[in-house]
């Protein structure tokens, strides 16, 4: 039987429990596992949980179900994904394509963790593809790395278009789909190689658990990575995977909801006074609209606002907002307000990476809109 996508996100990998008949699986905080004679695991055929542990194996078998891969593999956090990842592609000498908006944290791992490793790295609009094509051809890199929408700056990446131009040239292509999450966007059904995320965002959905995840379609590919994970142990814990499983299930309908709160804001917002730009594909004045209409579900939960007043009225609006808490990190049921500048993309301060002063980001929660329209807009009507 084909299940839909809901379906999977509360039963792939979690039958009931065959002991017990329990209907949540059972959490399994073992660190070793009894083996029938030496070497000789028990028919389960776990050992050690660095190896492989049920609670993981769980996570990843739907994590995997949702994405449309063959194997998943679940991590402590995004950037340790990313990390495995890179480290079992890369060796020194090769060389990285990325988006110039990418994630700070990400082309601060790959400057300075990857770079005195002897990797060089290109930032590229990734929504121009004769530039990217330029990149792809000259540089010869090993990984072109995508991000759709993009961190902060909500720019829409053609993945198919890209990852053709990628390919061509002998390149694997990372897809970081956290924004968009599998419930709105399945990269690997556009040829990317692998899918990463940070499972802390919208796939957790709490803001209460840390981890990361890697997901391929490529069975050799996915045999090295599971290597990398085992060899590296930077593995997520059972708790956390039990956690992670716990706000999956909800996953599609948190996105539905992100979403048209996202739209609803953005909307409201984008005539107001104090505000010099609104960046949200859902709207149609997005250079992306019409891109991210065929390429994704729905528009997601992200709004970025380009502020009238530079960095200053950023920092009054952020502390005039009454829902929207002034926190890090994105993607929980709650609307959180930051300054990429200053906190999470301060990393590429003074690169091609750095994002501007009047920006702000909202990761927009489920809260009901009416209030969080009303918030925002006492905050922005404070600053005119």
């Amino acid at each position: 039987m084909s299940l839909g996508f809901n379906t999977r996100s509360i039963h792939a990998g979690q039958p009931s429990d065959p002991a017990t008949g329990a209907v949540v699986p059972p959490l399994h905080l073992s660190t070793t596992f009894e083996q029938a004679a030496a070497g000789e695991p028990l028919a389960a055929g776990y050992e050690y949980s660095r190896v492989a542990n049920p609670t993981r194996s769980a996570l990843q078998e739907n994590l995997a179900s949702l994405e449309g891969g063959v194997a998943a593999f679940s991590f402590a956090s995004g950037l340790s994904a990313e990390d495995a990842f890179f480290r079992t592609v890369l060796r020194p000498g090769d060389h990285v394509v990325l988006g110039d908006d990418a994630y700070g944290g990400s082309y601060r791992y790959i400057a300075q963790v990857l770079g005195p490793w002897g990797v060089t790295h290109t930032a590229v609009d990734m929504t121009d593809l004769v530039a990217v094509e330029a990149a792809i051809t000259s540089t010869k890199p090993t990984v072109v790395r995508i991000e759709t929408p993009s961190n902060p700056l909500m720019g829409i990446t053609d993945v198919a278009a890209v990852t053709a131009l990628a390919h061509a040239q002998g390149a694997l292509v990372l897809a970081d789909n956290t924004f968009a999450t599998p419930a709105l966007y399945r990269p690997l059904e556009d040829g990317v190689d692998v899918v990463l995320h940070s499972t802390t965002k919208y796939l957790g959905g709490h803001s209460d658990v840390i981890g990361g995840a890697l997901i391929t379609n490529n069975a050799e590919l996915a045999e090295r990575l599971g290597n990398t994970q085992n060899w590296v142990g930077a593995i997520s814990s059972p708790f956390d995977c039990y956690l992670t499983l716990r706000g999956i299930k909800t996953l599609g309908v948190r996105m539905q909801r992100h979403s048209e709160n996202a739209l609803a804001l953005a909307q409201a917002v984008e005539n107001h006074p104090a505000v010099e730009l609104v960046l949200y594909p859902g709207l149609i004045t997005h250079p992306g609209h019409d891109l991210a209409a065929r390429q994704m579900s729905g528009f997601g939960g992200m709004v970025s606002l380009l502020l009238r007043g530079g960095e200053g009225a950023c920092q009054k609006l952020m502390q005039r907002t009454e829902i929207f808490t002034l926190a890090p990190s994105l993607g929980g049921v709650e609307s959180l307000i930051e300054h990429p500048g200053l906190m999470t993309h301060h990393s590429v301060e003074g690169t091609a990476l750095e994002v501007p002063d009047n920006l702000v980001r909202l990761s927009v929660g489920i809260e009901d809109i009416d209030d969080l329209v009303a918030d925002l807009r006492q905050a922005l009507d404070s600053l005119t």
